[in-house]
């Protein structure tokens, strides 16, 4: 495991620099490097750690998180109000209407399918985002029109929202009925996260300012307490969401103790470096690069054509908003890059031995290769020009 450690990171940094030397975005260069060690190329990646890859990468995805809410402003959110909320789903069921509208005429599955397909592919990355937000943030780009916020508190939602769907879709081809209390989960598991986040938040905000420790010791309290809450997830008998509980810890804690939230996103930021690597790494590991040379020229079309409603979806989201074209067009953008839950969950039709599978895998694998590194590319080299710059008083 160790020699495999030392591969992913010597290996996916070098890449990641090159990349970026090519103008390209660094996460490029990481996914290639899991593509390349992975188990379907060179097989140099311990498969210990492969088996443990999924918790590893939810590791990374609770850093940056935790880092976002703690940069969050909850007086930003209420700013922008309505379209935070409709950015929540509207997007993602957008994406899947335009999934089971194409992928019949363009891949011949059935409804169904589709419909499946269109629930692991409608995911936005949080992995992806959550960074180049927090990146336009610290700039002051979008800040003043709550630009970066908004995006980040739908991304933190939209993945919620779509999981839930992804379950009811492969319980009716498994022949189960679908069960409105599932649908009625989404906002509960959201509203349970946000109270219980809430509450930790403002309690380590009173006990770290009774309390004197040092800043890595604060870190390693609230990873542990961030660790049980995702645990808790699947454990608790009631609808809950263990992420979005994790950034709203973030926020109010910034909310309640900023002194210590601006020290503390500085030694997250630190960790997100090699947590970032490990991550995208890690994804790329399980991308299977002959799935994606199987899947023609109309899995790629799909993929564009659900991008567009997708994109529709977000420009409706900011409709009698005050935003101008520029910053409507760069929300569209950054709202569609997938990583994560693709690779999380687009193994499972296959193996839950669906006909689909093999394919709904394929469109998942190509979603990952094309929007990742397409989006961070395109958020990379069009938030200078398309938004402004908010000036700061120092």
């Amino acid at each position: 495991m160790l020699i495999s450690l030392s591969y992913i990171f010597l290996v996916g940094m070098f890449l990641s620099w090159l990349c970026k030397k090519m103008g390209l975005p660094g996460l490029l260069g990481m996914i290639f490097t899991g593509i390349l060690l992975g188990p379907y190329c060179l097989g140099l990646i311990d498969s210990s750690l492969l088996n443990i890859s999924s918790e590893l990468r939810k590791i990374a995805l609770i850093i940056i998180l935790m880092r976002a809410g703690l940069n969050l402003d909850l007086s930003d959110l209420k700013r922008v109000g309505r379209p935070a909320i409709l950015m929540c789903f509207v997007p993602a069921c957008f994406e899947m209407a335009g999934m089971i509208l194409l992928a019949p005429k363009l891949l011949g599955i059935s409804l169904l399918d589709a419909a499946i397909m269109g629930s692991v592919v409608a995911a936005v990355s949080p992995a992806v985002i959550v960074p180049k937000m927090l990146q336009l943030m610290d700039e002051g780009y979008g800040t003043k029109e709550s630009i970066p916020q908004l995006i980040l508190a739908g991304a933190s939602v939209d993945d919620v929202f779509v999981i839930v769907m992804f379950t009811a879709f492969l319980g009716l081809a498994q022949g189960e009925s679908v069960n409105i209390l599932s649908f009625v989960n989404i906002p509960l598991s959201i509203l349970t996260g946000i109270i219980c986040g809430a509450l930790l938040g403002k309690g380590f905000a009173i006990f770290f300012k009774k309390n004197h420790m040092r800043d890595t010791v604060k870190i390693l309290i609230l990873l542990s307490v961030a660790f049980i809450l995702v645990t808790l997830e699947d454990a608790l008998p009631i609808p809950f969401s263990g992420l979005i509980a994790i950034m709203f810890m973030g926020i109010f804690l910034q909310r309640n103790h900023s002194v210590a939230s601006k020290r503390l996103s500085v030694k997250f930021n630190k960790l997100w470096v090699g947590a970032e690597v490990l991550l995208f790494v890690l994804v790329g590991a399980c991308v299977n690069i002959s799935y994606a040379l199987k899947a023609g020229v109309m899995a790629i079309l799909l993929i564009f054509g659900v991008l567009l409603f997708r994109m529709l979806g977000v420009f409706i989201c900011l409709l009698k908003t005050s935003l101008t074209k520029s910053e409507r067009l760069f929300c569209m953008i950054a709202y569609c890059p997938k990583a994560t839950v693709q690779a999380a969950i687009g193994s499972v039709p296959l193996a839950a031995g669906l006909g689909c599978g093999q394919i709904v895998l394929t469109v998942a694998v190509l979603s990952i290769l094309i929007t990742a590194p397409l989006g961070a590319f395109l958020i990379e080299h069009t938030y200078k020009k398309w938004l402004k710059k908010e000036q700061r008083a120092y």
